[in-house]
């Protein structure tokens, strides 16, 4: 009877263990570390201590290192993937640039007041009018956008050692998509062309 009732706990432990999610022991650990953590961080805190310093000091140098050459192996610009995600990024690029003018900023509360923060009520439209020296700035970043969208457009060297089979320059491109499409079918025909034994 005692092995029985023993043997029947192991199975409904054993049932238990099955049912629980896949990754429950490493919940279960994180759960654990993050209540240390916490234990940790009052300890600190009941001493008059900083926790990130603690922490660090019990951090081996080997451990620094390798997490360093974790982070810098980490490649932060993951290149062109979709025009949503580059937007993205030149929105966050262009949002870390700007730099508030908070006095400007706490002169326009004082100014407006509520109406400073619209509402779906507010009639702001027309009453704002940007400083110089934000036009300037804007225009100055445009600027600098252009020329940096240019070098990416860059002009394709002319080859003086090609063949002139075009009359102006819209002839020339309209040439060489014509051959891109055409070329491997006319080929032949060209060369009997430039042969003189064409029939």
């Amino acid at each position: 009877n005692e092995a029985r009732k023993l043997n029947h706990q192991e199975v409904v432990e054993e049932d238990k263990r099955l049912k629980l999610p896949a990754n429950w022991e490493a919940k279960k650990a994180r759960l654990e570390w993050e209540l240390k953590v916490e234990e940790k961080k009052k300890e600190c805190a009941a001493r008059g201590e900083d926790y990130e310093r603690v922490k660090l000091l019990e951090i081996s140098a080997e451990d620094a290192e390798r997490w360093e050459r974790k982070k810098k192996r980490k490649n932060p610009d993951l290149g062109f993937s979709d025009y949503a995600a580059a937007q993205l990024r030149q929105y966050q690029r262009l949002t870390r640039q700007i730099k508030p003018d908070l006095e400007q900023y706490e002169k326009l509360k004082e100014q407006y007041g509520e109406a400073l923060y619209p509402t779906s009520d507010s009639l702001l439209h027309g009453t704002h009018v940007p400083s110089k020296e934000g036009v300037d700035r804007m225009v100055a970043d445009l600027e600098k956008q252009i020329e940096k969208r240019d070098k990416y457009s860059r002009r394709r060297p002319y080859n003086d050692d090609a063949d002139i089979d075009y009359i102006n320059e819209r002839n020339a491109k309209f040439n060489k998509k014509a051959e891109r499409f055409y070329g491997k079918y006319t080929a032949e025909i060209k060369q009997n062309l430039e042969r003189g034994t064409a029939v």
